[in-house]
């Protein structure tokens, strides 16, 4: 696949390296370009699915989120229910790497002292534009 061994030898390590860092290509997918790439593809490695493309769930979560993008149903996604169900019942195989938050469990007092930072982060942020 992607990844490629190589082995290094002692006399390798003896002369320096004469490796060049490349300037920030553009073109390169793999950058942090956001969600959506230039070419309107999803770009799997962005930092913002945290992690989600990878793992154990990966391919159903790939396959859920492609369904969701590329919809052009009325109501969006709405043809994608079997990708998420599927997706759903992965993550509730792995619940170590994939915590279910229940709906009806009230909120930790740590999340809510989060929530309340993250809005007084806001509004300072707001305030002194």
């Amino acid at each position: 696949g992607k990844d490629r061994i190589i082995f290094a030898t002692k006399e390798d390590h003896e002369t320096p390296s004469s490796a060049e860092l490349v300037a920030d290509d553009p073109d390169d997918p793999y950058e942090e370009q956001g969600l959506i790439l230039p070419n309107g593809d999803i770009n799997w490695n962005c930092p913002c699915l945290g992690g989600m493309a990878s793992g154990p769930c990966g391919e159903q979560f790939k396959s859920a989120f492609s369904c969701f993008h590329y919809s052009t149903e009325e109501i969006k996604g709405s043809d994608c229910v079997d990708q998420f169900r599927a997706m759903q019942e992965c993550m509730q195989k792995y619940p170590d790497l994939y915590p279910q938050e229940d709906e009806n469990e009230e909120k930790s007092s740590k999340d809510l002292e989060a929530t309340s930072v993250e809005a007084s982060a806001a509004k300072e942020e707001k305030g002194s534009s």
